[in-house]
């Protein structure tokens, strides 16, 4: 995988540059954007991890979250600037329902063909149900609720509060991980910590990271400006292509990862990439989207669309129903998949 990645690197990347520069039709372009991302998120993802290993548990698990969701906030940022509020919003949604439906449904799935049963901890479970509860049932409905009464200039004021609010309690959320409370909630079930190698030395490691975030950052925003082409070619509505396209794009190489993770039995770590990866898009990357289009003409208010409210909100309570036991099968992957389907389906309709 890692050698296939490579190769659509070094073949991405100048392609991407080349057809920018000649300006090649737009849906091609569009396609070589996504490709590229993705294999350039993998590096991300393996550069941050030689990192983790080599910084330790309790840094490597801020380097994580930090870099976890890189690419998303970088296309966000860009179409951002380029007004495109509704895509923003609607990437952050399909990030939760990819990483909740998708991802998970994918590794309990996979997992499950091969082992009949699956465990992970179920105190780390209980955990991230409650912040899940709080950062989409509560963080994100309440913004909806309260807009109907309220002016644009108040919606906007009661997002950026609300926003401050949420990046504070996951950082207090990751200091409880990682510090305070870090071993504490030990599962009989989990396995011995394993000694691990990094893949590339200390400085290797962050020149691919920078190399490899200023690659991203640039064709994204290259990709950004393909999005109402790609949409009139193909019948997609703005929506669909935030929800499903640059969701998936942007998390990728992660949802790889969580898959194969499951597949050797690794539940701890599958499902951390993917309620984990939940929270910071909930948590951190939506109140940091807020913050930002300050900066720029439009301002991004913490407010969904009631479609994409109701289908977070449902994600998140399939998700809590069937993980709250810390333990999975085959065919609870199977329902977390129908539910995505059904969603994308819908959301493709609108």
């Amino acid at each position: 995988m890692n050698k296939l990645f490579t190769l659509m690197v070094f073949i991405g990347v100048p392609l991407s540059v080349i057809g920018g520069f000649f300006h090649w039709p737009s849906v091609m372009m569009f396609a070589i954007y996504c490709v590229t991302i993705i294999a350039l998120a993998s590096y991300m993802g393996r550069a941050t991890e030689s990192l983790a290993i080599v910084a330790g548990p309790r840094i490597g698990g801020l380097l994580n979250a930090t870099f976890g969701n890189a690419v998303e906030l970088i296309i966000s940022v860009f179409a951002l600037k380029a007004g495109l509020v509704g895509v923003v919003l609607a990437s952050l949604t399909g990030s939760v329902l990819g990483n909740l439906l998708l991802v998970a449904g994918l590794s309990f799935f996979v997992g499950g063909l091969k082992y009949k049963r699956q465990e992970f901890n179920v105190y780390d479970a209980r955990h991230n149900a409650g912040l899940l509860t709080f950062a989409i049932l509560v963080a994100f409905v309440i913004p909806e609720v309260f807009s109907l009464h309220m002016s644009e200039a108040e919606t906007l004021s009661l997002s950026i509060g609300i926003s401050i609010i949420m990046i504070l309690l996951y950082l207090a959320a990751l200091y409880f991980k990682l510090v305070t409370h870090r071993g504490v909630y030990q599962h009989k079930a989990d396995e011995a910590e394993e000694h691990e190698e990094p893949e590339w030395r200390k400085g290797k490691a962050i020149a691919i990271l920078a190399l490899a975030t200023i690659a991203v950052a640039y064709i994204s925003e290259k990709l950004v400006h393909t999005f109402e082409t790609v949409a009139e070619s193909f019948g997609w509505s703005e929506l669909f292509i935030g929800i499903i396209i640059v969701a998936i794009v942007g998390n990728a190489a992660e949802h790889a990862s969580a898959v194969i993770m499951a597949y050797k039995n690794k539940m701890n770590v599958a499902v951390e990439i993917a309620v984990g990866s939940t929270l910071q898009i909930a948590m951190f990357v939506a109140p940091v989207l807020v913050l930002v289009s300050l900066l720029f003409p439009t301002s991004m208010p913490l407010v969904f669309s009631l479609p994409e409210l109701i289908a977070m909100a449902t994600s998140v309570l399939l998700m809590i129903v069937l993980s709250n036991d810390g333990d999975t099968n085959w065919f609870e992957g199977a329902t977390l998949l129908a539910a995505y389907t059904i969603m994308g389906i819908g959301f493709y309709l609108l």
